[in-house]
């Protein structure tokens, strides 16, 4: 009688995920065993959680593993995403730790919250098959339901939960409608094994590209690119502003993480179909954003429709569909979690008495009352605008050279001119910041420790990776491959 045998389990590639997930339950029992919450000692474990889960990930580097019966890969993208997705849960945590109490939230589940939304994104990174995918999106996406409407007295955040909650739902459907049509038409959800049959004369093709439409569908709402960018505004900004900046860096770096290795990897033999619907989407997106950031009022809109048009340059390096893009993209999505994590970052620290000063008129004069966080929110922003030599320029070239080298010219110019209309939006809140006078109770930061820390090292970050580009590059071209 044959015996059974249980399949073999590489532990090693899922560790980061299993640091994560075990930390966020310990954090959820103390912090339910606490009669008052503690707020040191939950993000002390959080902090703790992420410095195991990247210890883990950094023994990972350089390596090609793959486990679970073909369902996880460890390589180069999954790893450099990992570590994006870690400096982001870091840099949320040490910006929660004062926000949260100006803001009044006191609930011992947030932090859980952010460890078990950031397993879910690390798991995403390195998924190898279309139903790890779907399980890791549920995974991330139900921990930010509930972290985006866990200010219950805030109307405002209750709105933003039920419309990113209702359109979420509506995305992953259609991703899983994608994956049904998917495994219609190869036998199979392995991404590997996707990538041997998609371009085979026995595979129905017209069914393989609905399905890469409807896959596209689904990651494109994560990403937040035009025309599934309409619960962005909204929900950024309706939600507590340390969220939100966990979903403006985190959410965008692990889908574009899976969006590379579906895309190019499963669906590489079909890039000439859906490379021209991509390079539409990418030109659409970038003027999109960047034209409708130009009439807003509202500093967490402004940076909303930031994203999106920021998302247009990162889908520029996925279409050059090169190694080049591929790490163009990486040092991308690298350089944006920086800046976009210290924009927000100050931005809390303009809720001293649980208020954030959000109108652009309430930061008029910032520049005499606070000049060094003055400073600070000109450099991200200066970054954000692909100005030299700040770590938003090199980003932007290293994708715009990748696709010139693969000959897409035509979408590096509409880049070009579209940085060149959200140079606009960025300058202008600048501008406020110096060369106006303050007029009434302008935006007066509320200076706190970790607030403090995030600010320099994000500034530092953006200076760092903007003098120093090729450090950084070298390593995302090192890492610009894909096992399995």
């Amino acid at each position: 009688m044959p015996v059974a045998h249980a399949p073999a389990i590489a532990w090693r590639a899922i560790g980061p995920a299993l640091a994560l997930s075990g930390g966020a339950i310990l954090t959820l029992l103390t912090g339910a065993m606490q009669r008052r919450v503690n707020r040191a000692v939950l993000a002390g474990m959080t902090l703790a959680t992420i410095g195991a889960a990247s210890y883990l990930t950094f023994i990972l580097a350089g390596k090609k593993i793959v486990g679970l019966q073909g369902m996880v890969a460890v390589d180069g993208v999954s790893t450099f995403t990992t570590m994006i997705l870690l400096f982001t849960a870091t840099i949320v945590t040490l910006m929660s730790y004062h926000y949260l109490s100006a803001r009044h939230i006191h609930r011992f589940e947030y932090y859980p919250l952010v460890l078990l939304a950031t397993a879910g994104m690390v798991l995403l990174a390195s998924a190898n098959d279309l139903i790890l995918v779907f399980i890791a999106l549920e995974v991330l996406s139900l921990a930010l339901y509930v972290l985006v409407g866990l200010a219950r007295r805030d109307s405002g955040a209750q709105e933003a939960s039920l419309k990113y909650f209702l359109l979420g739902a509506f995305s992953s459907a259609i991703l899983l409608y994608g994956v049904a049509l998917a495994f219609g038409a190869t036998g199979t959800t392995n991404i590997s094994r996707i990538a041997g049959l998609s371009g085979a004369p026995s595979t129905d093709s017209r069914l393989m590209f609905a399905a890469a439409a409807l896959l596209a569908v689904g990651f494109a709402f994560k990403i937040a690119v035009v025309p599934f960018h309409s619960w962005t505004p909204d929900v950024y900004q309706g939600a507590p502003t340390s969220v939100t900046g966990f979903m403006a860096a985190g959410t965008k770096a692990a889908g574009f993480a899976v969006l590379l290795r579906v895309f190019l990897v499963a669906l590489g033999p079909l890039q000439w179909d859906w490379r021209p619907a991509l390079w539409l989407i990418a030109i659409v997106t970038m003027v999109i954003g960047s034209l409708f950031a130009i009439v807003q009022s509202d500093v967490k809109r402004l940076l909303a429709y930031s994203s999106i048009a920021h998302a247009g340059f990162v889908l520029v390096g996925v279409i050059a569909a090169t190694a080049n893009g591929i790490a163009g993209s990486l040092f991308y999505l690298l350089v944006y979690a920086a800046m976009t994590l210290g924009a927000f970052a100050v931005v809390t620290l303009s809720a001293p008495k649980g208020k954030e000063r959000l109108e652009m008129g309430s930061w008029v004069g910032l520049g005499q009352r606070h000049p060094v966080f003055a400073g600070a929110m000109t450099l991200f922003f200066l970054s954000l605008a692909g100005i030299p030599p700040t770590a938003g320029f090199m980003a932007k070239f290293f994708v715009f050279q990748a696709a010139v080298q693969a000959g897409e010219t035509g979408l590096v110019i509409a880049g070009v001119l579209a940085s060149v209309i959200a140079a606009f939006f960025y300058l202008r809140l600048i501008v406020l910041m110096w060369l106006q006078e303050p007029s009434g109770e302008t935006g007066v930061l509320g200076l706190t420790p970790t607030g403090s820390l995030v600010v320099g090292i994000t500034a530092a970050a953006t200076i760092v990776f903007g003098v120093y580009p090729e450090s950084i590059m070298h390593i995302a071209r090192t890492a610009a491959f894909f096992t399995g």
